[in-house]
């Protein structure tokens, strides 16, 4: 029974969208402006976080968090040979408390993350806390594959629809703002805490 369980699990693969994403259409996409507090969840080596720390100034902190230790190294790394002070990248599991006050983020940002959540029935403790550490009227930004066959991704059947990813977040105080085509298999959703 055990390893039944084990065999089912979903195991997250990629640790940087560079080569899929353009992240400057990303960020401008998602509206991502100077002075935001951005929270990268599953950050991977930072590719995204990198783009966001020059997005939101030296007014604007980015903070960058994910469970692989050696993708974090490389992104500290990438952080101290540009000089790059604005984030604050950790070691931490998502899917657990994190590790920021109350109402203390702008804009909170996954990107391929979300479809693991949901195939490990993850996402109910990741959502409270996103909803805890996000600001009245702060954002959330999602971006997942397209739901269809594609050369690159997840499986088909554990894709989400922009319809699907916006039922369930609903259900965490968040309202859609605006659905984006951000790639060849990518969009991006944006919500608004309530």
């Amino acid at each position: 029974m055990m390893a039944e369980k084990a065999e089912k699990r979903f195991e997250h693969h990629g640790k940087t969208s560079r080569g899929f994403l353009n992240s400057g259409k990303v960020m401008s996409a998602i509206g991502i402006k100077e002075g935001d507090r951005f929270l990268d969840l599953g950050s991977g080596e930072g590719y995204f976080s990198i783009a966001a720390s020059q997005a939101v100034g030296k007014q604007g902190i980015v903070y960058a968090y994910d469970t692989d230790e050696e993708a974090i190294s490389r992104l500290r790394k990438e952080q101290m040979e540009n000089s790059i002070t604005n984030i604050v990248s950790s070691v931490a599991d998502i899917t657990k408390k994190l590790p920021l006050d109350n109402e203390s983020i702008s804009l909170a940002f996954m990107s391929n993350v979300l479809h693991g959540l949901v195939a490990n029935r993850e996402e109910d403790n990741t959502f409270n806390e996103i909803s805890r550490v996000t600001t009245n009227g702060g954002r959330l930004a999602i971006v997942e594959f397209k739901k269809q066959d594609s050369p690159h991704g997840p499986p088909l059947s554990i894709r989400l629809s922009p319809n699907e990813v916006e039922a369930l977040v609903r259900r965490y105080g968040f309202s859609k703002e605006s659905v984006h085509d951000v790639g060849t298999y990518h969009y991006a959703i944006v919500f608004r805490k309530e």
